[in-house]
């Protein structure tokens, strides 16, 4: 499946908007999670191909010459335009798909598979928590946007400055915590201590954790060491590790992961 460029919109120094459209997408189903994601494939830079390829065909390929794989999350889907919406976390020309989208124009097109389902904001839940950085944000707003109406939704959202705030709604009784990183040293438990100073919820919390690993894992340590959210009502994840790129993370995830779920708040 692929789209075609329609549109792109700067919407924060870190997060661009891409919007695609196109024959493409004919197959394309709406998601039902808030951190649904397509797995796209971004060309490397002189490819003898273009998109639509044939997957099977650049499999065979050297490495350097296959397309590289990201997970980027659905902001939205127009049934109507039959447009995808995708905001894309960017840091200048560092990562494939943050520079694909600074660059990406009307006409330009994107080869993906998806979209795959995630998580939802539990309806039995009687208060909501997300928390994340630029990397998280789109999933955080359309989770925001699922919400039953009236309930208590907090969102602890880590950017550089005020710039990279966003306007984010909600049906909930919203508030926002907006973290700047901007001169901050101690960034591993930058958006674990404003969790933490956060009254402890009433009733049942569903929580939704997803960015940096190291921030996610130490939001995660304040959540079920204080016994604020039950286990399976978290859906914790670490999308990316500052100092490694891509390729490097990917490499050692797995295990982080299973480090990470070892931990023991008993």
């Amino acid at each position: 499946m692929h789209g075609e460029v329609r549109s792109t919109q700067r919407l924060t120094p870190q997060l661009m908007r891409v919007v695609l459209g196109g024959d493409g997408l004919a197959g394309f189903v709406a998601p039902k999670s808030a951190d649904a994601y397509v797995n796209c494939a971004f060309l490397p830079d002189g490819a003898a191909y273009e998109v639509p390829f044939d997957p099977e065909a650049v499999r065979g390929l050297p490495a350097e010459e296959r397309p590289y794989p990201r997970r980027l999350t659905v902001r939205a889907w127009d049934e109507a335009t039959r447009e995808l919406t995708l905001d894309i976390a960017v840091h200048g020309d560092a990562g494939y798909a943050g520079r694909w989208a600074m660059h990406a124009k009307p006409g330009d097109k994107l080869q993906f598979k998806g979209p795959a389902d995630g998580y939802v904001p539990h309806p039995d839940a009687d208060s909501y928590l997300f928390v994340g950085d630029e990397s998280a944000l789109p999933a955080i707003a359309v989770a925001a946007e699922m919400v039953s109406p009236g309930k208590p939704v907090t969102i602890v959202a880590e950017v550089e400055d005020a710039d990279g705030e966003i306007a984010l709604d909600s049906p909930g009784d919203l508030e926002v915590h907006w973290v700047h990183r901007a001169g901050q040293s101690d960034l591993d438990d930058l958006m674990a201590n404003v969790v933490a100073g956060l009254p402890k919820p009433q009733g049942r919390l569903s929580a939704f954790v997803h960015g940096e690993a190291a921030e996610t894992r130490a939001v995660r340590r304040v959540l079920l060491g204080e016994k604020r959210v039950d286990l399976d009502w978290l859906s914790c994840s670490p999308y990316w590790r500052r100092g490694l790129n891509d390729e490097e993370w990917r490499s050692i995830k797995g295990q982080w992961v299973r480090d990470v779920n070892a931990e023991s708040f008993d």
